[in-house]
């Protein structure tokens, strides 16, 4: 079943984000979908920003013959909007309709806490009537939880954890020896402040080190389903605000992530690994101990990183090293395998 859209005005929109109207304000909204595929009642977008390779521009013949009740576009783009239809006129319909979905698609309020629950004495709610605690939920004492939290059945707290206000807490996710900043998601089945995999080999034998770091996580930070972040050894495994993990990646003990960046599904970080600002891992990167990587760099698909990389570096590969060198070695060796 698809979501289910509060309905709205497109004057209420328009008045939320600061947008101009042009047309009726009362012309009411129950969805969003694509401009080719939408149909009365519902908004859409056309832009011409091509903020990377993979937005592509439609043609504006998808524009003008639309039978979207409301369309978001840029204001050079209006005259091309069929006649009697509502326009929401900006200069980014793209970062302007991530917050129209997120208003048109809204989940209904959740507040209190469930009977079913536990909740150990000694939970300092800073605002309890403001949060939820779904059933089976188990929050431990000294947690600390601020206003508008969520947190969903059977999700674990335990002892000592600071929640942010806002940030919510999937089923099933696994929180303990951590700090979370505000507006976080935490998805299901996420394992947070967890010791890392630290041994010594002693006598022949393998010992594990105990760990009495935490994990420290940022505002506006995402952890994807089944993903593990663990708590540092001496020192604390920290994640930047606005930082965005897939789902099933595994950030090791010691680990300092920056700010804004993107990990894809199932990359792996090795211990004490240090990952500057805006940097991109793709899909299964996996990065070895103790590696720097500076920022506004991109590491390409299920790439081995072993040596540092500079700031605004593009590597890709197994072992990873600038694009350009990795084309070329490719070259080569696709050269020299068709002539043998």
């Amino acid at each position: 079943m698809a979501p289910r859209a509060t309905k709205i005005t497109a004057g209420e929109l328009a008045e939320m984000f600061g947008i101009e109207l042009r047309g009726d304000p009362n012309t009411i909204i129950t969805g969003v979908a694509p401009i080719a595929d939408a149909r009365p009642g519902q908004i859409a977008f056309y832009s011409t920003e091509q903020n990377s390779n993979a937005f592509k521009v439609l043609p504006v013949s998808v524009l003008e013959n639309t039978r979207a009740s409301v369309i978001l576009l840029q204001p050079e783009m209006a005259s091309h909007a069929p006649a009697g239809t509502t326009l929401l006129v900006c200069h980014s319909p793209r970062g302007e309709i991530v917050k129209i979905l997120g208003a048109v698609y809204r989940e209904p309020p959740r507040r209190g806490v469930s009977g079913d629950a536990f909740v150990e004495r000694g939970v300092f709610f800073r605002n309890r009537r403001s949060v939820y605690v779904g059933p089976f939920a188990v929050i431990e004492r000294g947690t600390v939880i601020e206003p508008d939290v969520k947190i969903y059945p059977n999700a674990y707290i335990g002892r000592n954890v600071t929640i942010g206000r806002g940030t919510v807490i999937h089923s099933g996710a696994h929180i303990e020896n951590a700090t979370i900043g505000a507006d976080c998601v935490i998805h299901n089945g996420a394992s947070i402040g967890k010791d890392g995999f630290g041994y010594t080999r002693q006598d022949g034998h393998n010992v594990f080190i105990p760990h009495v770091g935490r994990v420290v996580i940022g505002d506006r930070v995402s952890v994807g389903a089944n993903s593990c972040i663990d708590r540092g050894a001496l020192t604390d495994t920290m994640i930047g605000d606005g930082t965005k993990i897939d789902n099933l990646c595994q950030i090791a003990h010691g680990v300092v992530i920056g700010k804004e960046c993107f990990l894809a599904g199932g990359v792996g970080i090795a211990g004490g690994v240090k990952i500057g600002d805006r940097a991109l891992l793709a899909g299964h990167v996996g990065v070895a101990n103790g590696v720097k990587i500076g920022n506004d760099t991109e590491i390409g698909a299920n790439s081995g990183v072993f040596r540092d990389v500079p700031d605004g570096g593009r590597h890709m590969g197994y072992p990873a090293m600038p694009g350009t060198e990795f084309l070329r070695h490719y070259a080569w060796v696709k050269k020299h395998m068709n002539q043998d």
